[in-house]
């Protein structure tokens, strides 16, 4: 087995040399269980002024079976603080006296939840002041954070509140085990909001494409799609094949070979979907290639694959999927943290993901898509444990695994599951948003 910092640490002298040094430990994530609870324990709703979102929390963690304490507590697992009602900058001290001390005994991989309004239209300075503040509270917190804890806010449009409990439910539970310091807005929906009858399948009866589905983070989006309920169509090129059809045949699915930059990519995906599965519901827009270069030394042949597969052939797919994707559909599509903070040697790659960003929020405000109550959203992931990053130097292997907030590198589960989430129908209240799956990387915002 390959050396890596955190088996150094977990155990023997390296752990001993560790505490000693203050290094940091990378902690086992609490992820999700078939079966499982939402939280293995109790969770703190507490709130400013009236409070109405912590009262709606207080009634799904009832339901879930989980015991809500009003006071902090030794056995608490979870914290939930409504600061909706703010209104100066003054009233974050409420934060501070809630959320202080709860961090203090908060349990190894806990999660804490503020919930804000968003500081856009408020008409009051002060108010704003104190509403975007919040901000910068949380990514502190996430990176004080113990133990595999994370720490996220969420922003509920006024008049929105009834959108809030997908994203509540997700951040508590384990599938959000490498999401921390996010900011996740939620309006009004695009739809309407259907809560599964089932949480263990909150897919059930849908139909999902995934594309770059026959290995590594495609494949576990497959996996992951398909535990939870829906049925895959994986997509990949001819020269995976052989891989593509395992995953299919796995998962009772079926497969489509196919290179999504071809002119009539996205027509055969429609016309595949409904002679074998009568419709689709999901596209998650996966398929992306690296051909990394300085931009001095990249040539328009280099550049223009990168581009082409990984930006306009979700362009030109999404021009024939749009109008054949069932109403109250979701598009998922996959971006990454270089198109938010850049990488060097990956210009063109990270303009092909900074274009899958703003992609996705024009995509998400079209009319037409709105009209058919479709929700459109990002994942942009940080380190994450596949094939292509094991073949990275080992130096700078590590580093990109200790640099965040969990000192470790995320699972392709992990972005599978976020990508899950936005393809809840109770979700569709959350459209535009971009999350990135990173652990809260110390790179970018």
């Amino acid at each position: 087995m390959a050396f890596t910092y955190g088996q150094l640490v977990s155990g023997g002298v390296g752990k001993q040399l560790a505490t000693t040094l203050g290094l940091p430990r990378p902690a086992r994530l609490r992820r999700h269980q078939l079966g499982g609870s939402l939280v293995p324990g109790a969770v703190l709703v507490a709130g400013h002024g009236d409070a109405p979102v912590a009262e709606r929390v207080r009634h799904l963690l009832e339901d879930a079976g989980v015991q809500v304490a009003s006071l902090p507590s030794t056995s608490v697992v979870g914290v939930v603080l409504d600061l909706t009602a703010i209104e100066t900058p003054a009233d974050l001290e409420t934060l501070r006296s809630v959320l202080g001390p709860a961090l203090r005994t908060l349990a190894p991989t806990g999660r804490v939840i503020v919930v804000g309004r968003p500081p856009e239209g408020t008409g009051s300075v002060s108010q704003a002041a104190a509403r975007r503040s919040l901000e910068g509270v949380v990514r502190s917190v996430g990176k004080e954070m113990r133990a595999g804890g994370t720490a996220n806010l969420v922003l509920v449009d006024d008049g929105a509140d009834a959108g809030v409990d997908a994203t509540v439910r997700f951040l508590l539970s384990g599938r959000s085990a490498y999401v921390s310091g996010q900011v996740f807005h939620v309006g009004r929906p695009v739809g309407e909001l259907v809560a599964p009858a089932d949480w263990d399948q909150p897919l059930a009866g849908k139909v999902a494409v995934v594309t770059g589905a026959a290995r590594g983070i495609g494949a576990a989006i497959a996996d992951t799609l398909a535990r939870d309920g829906a049925t895959i169509i994986a997509v990949d090129v001819p020269a995976a094949g052989g891989p593509l059809a395992e995953v299919a045949n796995r998962l009772s699915g079926t497969a489509l070979q196919l290179d999504v930059t071809a002119e009539d990519a996205g027509a055969r995906i429609v016309e595949h979907a409904q002679a074998r599965h009568g419709g689709f519901d999901i596209v998650v827009h996966n398929a992306g290639i690296t051909r990394d270069k300085l931009l001095a030394n990249t040539d328009a042949d280099r550049w223009d694959a990168v581009l082409q597969v990984n930006l306009l052939s979700i362009l030109r797919m999404n021009e024939a999927l749009v109008p054949a994707i069932r109403e109250g559909g979701h598009i998922v599509h996959i971006s990454s943290i270089a198109g938010i903070a850049g990488n060097r040697g990956q210009s063109h790659y990270a303009a092909s993901k900074a274009g899958v960003i703003g992609m996705t929020q024009a995509l998400a405000a079209d009319d037409a898509v709105l009209a058919k109550g479709i929700t459109v959203n990002a994942v942009a992931p940080g380190f994450i444990e596949t094939e292509m990053t094991a073949a990275v130097p080992f130096a700078t292997r590590e580093i990109g695994r200790l640099t965040n907030s969990l000192s470790q590198g995320g699972q392709p589960v992990d972005v599978a599951e976020t990508i899950g989430y936005f393809a809840w129908d109770a979700n569709r209240a959350v459209t535009g948003n971009v999350v990135r799956v990173c652990g809260q990387m110390l790179l970018g915002a």
